[in-house]
């Protein structure tokens, strides 16, 4: 034991929630000779090398006061600018200056919610299932998480309507409208209409995460919720699946007294975004580099779909279902009512395949027979090896 440390001191910090090592573990990757259809791993073969090495070779020549110094809370005032044209371009819709902020990914954006807008004890409305981050910081600031369920189309609007009805009172409503981790499902344009609206009326401030959003693989969006009602609506972005997960940036566009909130919160996290990240998707953003690259990103993605479905559709017994996903990363199996996917995974991890059991993304008891299957990391070659021994297994 530590000098100056109690056996009750030590009983508390020991205490690490199931969650989190089931977060640890899907981060850690698969080990040798497993094929992970676990973790929501960006393809390295999308990651820009070349363009982000003459990039930095610039910015270290050219603007290394900026690139490797610290920042306002809020970001570096060429990147916020760039941030509002591509919000613009993509989205239709134009944030003032006090109605972004940049961050260091979209997770950082949750965290920032939950340290400046939620007290303990405050009810947070999910969809069934969500991301399992989400629900890990929601539970760790104490929120009453309450879970609205889905359909194939996504949030059940109508059933978040009954439960407000019967006074259901979120203080912030969490949504990934399209393909939706985990279940890769995308929210029509008429309920997307019909949310805002739902929320407007009962005072609901929405939370949406648009992860996925450019990974289409046609290339076509729907008008987002932030679009739609920027007064109701907090949109978190993230250039993780665009770029890379080791930029680490993200944004937040929403009501200026809420983005001013998460500044504040965002001087006690870690006061500001890197620069060197920001200036890196500055500057790749405005030579157009995101729109010659991300046709080839949303090809490969397509093809790894197709593979997995392809093999799903061959392998997989009788009672077995899946969602079918137009763009993202995820598709959610459901297997025959007796099996369990959270016993059956040490099975799996023995046949050589790693996934993600779906009660996780629950918040409380989910089902057992369901599952999260990524299809963004292995070629098609490893997930039809992938498919076949699952398909074994069950």
């Amino acid at each position: 034991m530590p000098p100056g440390s109690t056996p009750g001191r030590r009983a508390r910090l020991s205490s690490v929630p199931a969650d989190a090592n089931e977060l640890a573990t899907i981060l850690a990757g698969a080990p040798p000779g497993v094929l992970s259809l676990a973790g929501g791993f960006p393809n390295p073969g999308t990651f820009p090398t070349a363009e982000i090495q003459e990039i930095v070779a610039r910015l270290l020549r050219d603007d290394a006061g900026v690139a490797l110094q610290y920042t306002a809370p809020e970001g570096i005032p060429s990147v916020r600018e760039y941030l509002r044209d591509r919000q613009e371009q993509l989205q239709g819709a134009r944030p003032e200056l006090a109605e972004l902020i940049v961050t260091s990914g979209g997770m950082e954006c949750i965290a920032l919610a939950c340290q400046s807008l939620i007290e303990p004890g405050d009810t947070i409305a999910v969809e069934a299932p969500t991301y399992l981050g989400a629900l890990m910081a929601f539970a760790r600031h104490g929120a009453d998480v309450q879970a609205i369920p889905m359909d194939e189309d996504g949030l059940d609007v109508d059933a978040l309507a009954e439960r407000l009805a019967a006074g259901l009172a979120p203080k912030l409503l969490y949504v990934i409208p399209e393909y939706q981790n985990p279940s890769g499902r995308t929210l029509p344009l008429a309920r997307r209409e019909a949310l805002v609206e739902l929320c407007r009326r009962y005072g609901v401030l929405v939370f949406e995460d648009v992860a996925y959003r450019e990974i289409a693989f046609d290339g076509a969006a729907l008008p987002t919720l932030w679009s739609l009602a920027p007064d109701v609506v907090v949109q978190a972005g993230t250039f993780s699946k665009v770029l890379s997960p080791g930029v680490r940036l993200g944004w937040a566009a929403g009501p200026a007294e809420v983005i001013a909130r998460l500044a504040a919160a965002k001087q006690t996290t870690d006061q500001c975004a890197g620069a060197l990240g920001q200036r890196i998707v500055e500057e790749y953003g405005r030579a157009g580099y995101f729109e010659r690259r991300l046709p080839d990103t949303r090809a490969l993605y397509a093809s790894h779909w197709r593979a997995a479905e392809t093999a799903l559709r061959r392998e997989m017994p009788a009672g077995v279902t899946w969602s079918e996903p137009t763009g993202g990363f995820f598709s959610w199996l459901t297997l025959a009512p007796e099996l369990d996917a959270m016993a059956l995974r040490p099975a799996a991890l023995d046949a050589g395949v790693m996934y993600v059991p779906g009660s996780l993304f629950y918040a409380g008891a989910g089902p057992r027979n369901e599952l999260r299957l990524s299809f963004s990391l292995l070629d098609e070659e490893e997930l039809e090896t992938a498919v076949v021994r699952l398909a074994t297994l069950f």
